[in-house]
């Protein structure tokens, strides 16, 4: 057994202090608890055991993904273990944090201009094209369907087994979709009436899409990891009930509540997907708890503004 064993079977706790007087309970999936700090951890061993699988990866060659900084520290972690090189492609809005961790952890940071997809700038391209010029392996979260079957095969059982099978809805972000889609996707099959409701910053362009099947007008916002301004291959729109938009404000406040009176020691993401939890909960027309889960851990950005205004 190696480091690889422990990733997955996360704890899943309720919200006491956040949830009080609800109508039904708010549950946390804390994937900050992961041996890489994310639910990133998941995807990254995943899709390295499928391209093995399947002839596409052999010991010393090199991987290259775009990423917010999640999936590389997953990556990183994989690699170390497995024997790979790794290459990061970053957007500049990433923490500083995210970049110095992945460095020490020896994998090549390329930094890329905030580009929108259409750029040849844009981290996914440059990712993209550094893959076929070098012959690097592409990880591609955003577009692998192992990402998605690795939700559906133990993010979502694992829920199912914490919960006894009784979830009135899942709220979470999207980044690549995977959690969204697999978790979703295996809910919607196992319990009846289940919601499954996006939790997207405002300023992303997913949540219009969710309601409408059009992309709405691509804002700024500081919450990292989740959003986009147009949907990715692994966010499938027909997974979804509905969108819950929240501000950089809330969520950041989400954030220091979670800390102080839970105990959970998380990232920005995980105030967006809370603050939506307890949303659809407040509305009383559920049969069973709002499931969510924490992405990933406080200490990849304590560098950055919102969290330095609390001391």
């Amino acid at each position: 057994m190696n480091l690889l064993a422990a990733i997955g079977c996360t704890p899943l706790v309720r919200l006491e202090r956040l949830d009080a007087g609800l109508p039904v309970p708010v549950l946390a999936k804390c994937e900050h608890l992961n041996p890489g700090g994310s639910i990133k951890d998941r995807i990254a061993l995943a899709i390295v055991v499928d391209a093995e699988a399947r002839g596409l990866l052999r010991p010393g060659m090199t991987l290259v993904e775009a990423t917010a900084g999640n999936t590389g520290v997953g990556l990183a972690l994989v690699a170390a273990v497995r024997g790979y090189s790794l290459v990061c492609v970053m957007p500049e809005k990433m923490s500083t944090d995210k970049r110095t961790a992945l460095a020490q952890m020896g994998a090549q940071v390329i930094i890329t201009p905030n580009a929108p997809p259409s750029s040849p700038d844009n981290f996914r391209n440059v990712a993209a094209r550094l893959a076929e010029e070098r012959g690097w392996f592409l990880t591609d979260q955003f577009r692998n369907p192992a990402n998605i079957r690795i939700h559906e095969d133990t993010t979502a059982v694992e829920i199912l087994e914490q919960t006894g099978g009784r979830v009135g809805a899942f709220a979470a972000g999207a980044g690549t979709g995977g959690t969204l889609t697999g978790v979703g996707r295996k809910l919607k099959a196992m319990v009846p009436g289940v919601r499954i409701v996006l939790a997207d910053p405002v300023g992303s362009a997913l949540a219009d899409w969710v309601e409408t099947g059009t992309p709405g007008p691509d804002g700024a916002y500081a919450v990292e990891g989740i959003g986009a301004s147009e949907p990715p291959e692994n966010l499938h729109r027909e997974v979804l009930d509905g969108a819950e938009r929240v501000s950089d404000e809330d969520s950041f406040a989400m954030v220091r509540r979670l800390v102080r009176e839970e105990g959970l020691y998380v990232g920005g993401s995980a105030g967006t997907n809370v603050v939506a939890a307890l949303r659809v909960a407040r509305r009383g027309d559920l049969k069973g708890p709002v499931v969510t889960v924490l992405p990933d851990s406080w200490d990849r950005y304590r560098a950055k503004p919102w969290m330095q205004g609390w001391t």
